[in-house]
Order: structure tokens, then sequence, then C-alpha cells
């Protein structure tokens, strides 16, 4: 999931409604944290992001992937926003090459600055930023679901915490272990992953799949597990040494919040190569499988209800509540 560059990983809200199935609280986070202290905060987040997308919609699934980059680094701590200084002589975390094309970062600090109009010193740039992704996820058709607030704000953002973040070359052992260290499982890998519906990926994190794959027999060339033409297509768009130019991450339904990337998946259309390695472990190719069988929709498992539920499980990984951290006056530097 943010693997996908700038707008992939690389992804309406004046009432949230709901899904079945979705937690309601999590540790000491709970739904509705605000609702006293600062009753306008989810409403003012989505008219933020809102704003943002009328004016350019590829910063929605970059909001998606840019929860997935803060949260996987040290927990949901908004430490992905720091600018200059981690504290001390370190470089902060957003400096690693790991983020490179993140965005987003604006949005967060527009709706820190209205909000701190609002409610000063109350809501959280972690929270903002989870409820920007859950917003942005909205607006592009995903599912609408309530996520639990009350997160603190790291005092700490190092470059090298984001060394563990999953990486477009990572082969599937190493992306299902990176998600277990996070008390995330194979189906949350898969649903994560999804994200990919919507959204685009820069010819970067191609160029190794089309031209640099190391062969079996040695030497180095195209990844021999995509399809003929599917291979031409790809280096049709993207040339060697073409690192800008950005090209849909779910071909043929790149506009849409549905489960095609799966079936592309299934099929060998998937365009980065950490989406293709989902079909390449027996506990990950049977979550693609299900999700992608057109009776799903029917008889289950549903896909949008587990999608919203797997975000409401990132967004709880290693927060900070309670004493624990601060609430930031401005999101990209410490108080």
């Amino acid at each position: 999931m943010g693997r996908g560059g700038g707008g992939g990983p690389a992804m309406l809200l004046v009432a949230v409604v709901l899904v079945a199935g979705v937690a309601v609280c999590s540790g000491q986070l709970k739904v509705g944290f605000y609702s006293k202290s600062c009753p306008t905060a989810e409403s003012t987040v989505a008219s933020v992001v809102r704003q943002f997308a009328d004016a350019d919609s590829t910063i929605l699934p970059a909001l998606v992937r840019l929860q997935f980059h803060d949260c996987f680094v040290k927990g949901c701590d908004a430490s992905v926003l720091i600018k200059g200084g981690g504290g001390g002589s370190s470089k902060a975390e957003v400096e690693n090459n790991k983020h490179q094309g993140l965005r987003g970062m604006d949005v967060v600090e527009s709706a820190k600055q209205q909000l701190e109009s609002e409610c000063p010193g109350v809501v959280s740039c972690a929270d903002i930023v989870v409820l920007a992704s859950r917003d942005a996820l909205a607006f592009t058709g995903g599912p609408s679901f309530d996520v639990p607030t009350g997160r603190r704000d790291g005092k700490t953002s190092n470059i090298r915490d984001a060394d563990v973040l999953p990486d477009v070359k990572d082969s599937i052992e190493v992306l299902r272990s990176k998600f277990a260290a996070n008390g995330l499982d194979d189906k949350d890998l898969v649903l994560l992953s999804s994200a990919h519906t919507v959204g685009t990926t820069a010819c970067f994190f191609l160029q190794d799949r089309l031209y640099n794959f190391p062969l079996a027999g040695g030497g180095k060339g195209a990844d021999p597990a995509i399809p003929e033409g599917f291979l031409s297509e790809l280096q049709s768009r993207c040339a060697p040494g073409d690192f800008n130019t950005r090209l849909p991450l779910d071909r043929g339904s790149e506009g849409d919040f549905d489960t095609s990337i799966l079936r592309n998946i299934r099929n060998g259309f998937a365009v980065i190569a950490s989406d293709a390695a989902l079909y390449n472990a027996t506990a990950t190719v049977g979550v693609v499988d299900a999700y992608s069988s057109m009776l799903s929709t029917f008889f289950g498992p549903y896909f949008r209800e587990d999608f919203a539920d797997a975000m409401v499980k990132m967004g709880s990984i290693g927060v900070l509540t309670g004493a624990a951290g601060e609430v930031r006056k401005v999101c990209s530097k410490f108080n």
C-alpha cells in the first residue's frame, strides 16, 4: 500500500456511517473522542480534504498512503510530518528514501491550523492523518466508516526509523514479516495493498521489475512472471531511466474503488512487484482469490467491510494515548 509513489502508495463526510463489523474502540482510543472537547474536529478535517480534492483529486490516494507511512514507522504518531531535525543531530524520518514522493502533509497542516483556531491544543496531528485518510477513501468511492480517535503525537522522528517500511522489491516472505511485526496478518496485507485500486505510481518503482530483475540463468532483464503483452505495455509507458511518468496501479479500473486490483493481481496484471508478490504464497493467494471472486459480493467475504476493518486495525498500531506524547501546535515540528 505504501509503495506506489505520491498518488499511490504509490488514494465526504458530513456524517459518517459505521460499517458493520468495524471496531468502535481500540485500547484507549474511542469513536467520538472529540465530541465534547472539539465537536467540529471530524467535519473540519473532511471539509479541508474536500477542498484539496476539488483542486487535485490525486491527493486522495496520497492521503491514504500518508497514513500507511506514518503508522508503519513506530506507530500512528505523526512522526512522518516532522521537518528538519528530528531531535538531536539526526535527520527527520521523512527524509528517508522509503518516503519518496510522499504527499498530503499540507492537507494535514491546513486542517491543523483551522482546528487550532477552533479548539487550540486539542486535536492531535496523528488523529488528523487518520481522519483525512478515512475521508479520502470515502471521497474515492470507498467505504465510509468510523475510526476511533484519541491519538497523541510522538516526540521523536529519526530518518533510520523508516527503514522498516515495506518496499516495492520485498519478497512475499519479507512483506508478511513486516506486516506481522505490526500486528497485521495475511488478510490485512492483501486488504491494505488493495488500496492500490485507486491511484498511480511513478515509473521509478517499476524500473527494476522491467529492466533489472535478477534472472535464474544469471544476468538481469524483465520479470519473467509478467505476461508478454502486459510487459510490452508497461515498457512502452516506462522507458529505461524514466522515473517520473505515472501510470495507474489498477490497470483498467484506476478510477473506481473495487476489487479489480485483486483480479489484476490474480491474472498477472499487477503493476508493481509488491502487489504481484501477493500471488506468490499460499497464505495470500487464498485471500486474493476469496475477495476477487464474483461470488464474494453476495456470499462474502465482503471486501468493503473487511477493508474498513483493516484500516481501523492499521490506525491502531503503536498509538500514544493519555499523557504520552504531546498534541503539537504545528504538525511539522515538536512543541
